[in-house]
């Protein structure tokens, strides 16, 4: 028996299908690595377009607008890039973490 996924995944990446094929620019950011608490784990993914459409979920709060425009970078470069945020548990709340941690994404374009 395979381990489960998320359910939101398969629909994140049918997303990035369904919207390279409609002609879209996009990046797929992943989630690569967590430390301490985060608020989606690894494997998780946002798909974003080069007008700043996302759909998924990689983190919430101030992380994910980071990510929503490091993916436009990276879709007008056609380069990717790993992103690391951390936080202390003091802090997170003001950042849309739960509680403390750091997380690494990788965003890539989609071709």
């Amino acid at each position: 028996m395979s381990a489960p996924q998320s359910a939101s995944m398969p629909d994140v990446l049918k997303t990035a299908e369904t919207w390279c094929q409609g002609g879209r620019s996009v990046a797929l950011a992943t989630v690569i690595e967590t430390w301490g608490s985060a608020p989606r784990p690894v494997g998780s993914h946002l798909v974003i377009d080069s007008e700043g459409n996302f759909e998924g979920s990689v983190s919430g709060g101030c992380v994910e607008g980071a990510v929503v425009s490091e993916a436009i970078d990276v879709i007008e470069s056609g380069k990717p890039t790993t992103l690391e945020f951390g936080v202390a548990d003091e802090t997170a709340w003001r950042v849309g973490l739960s509680c403390g941690g750091r997380i690494r994404v990788f965003v890539e374009p989609v071709t």
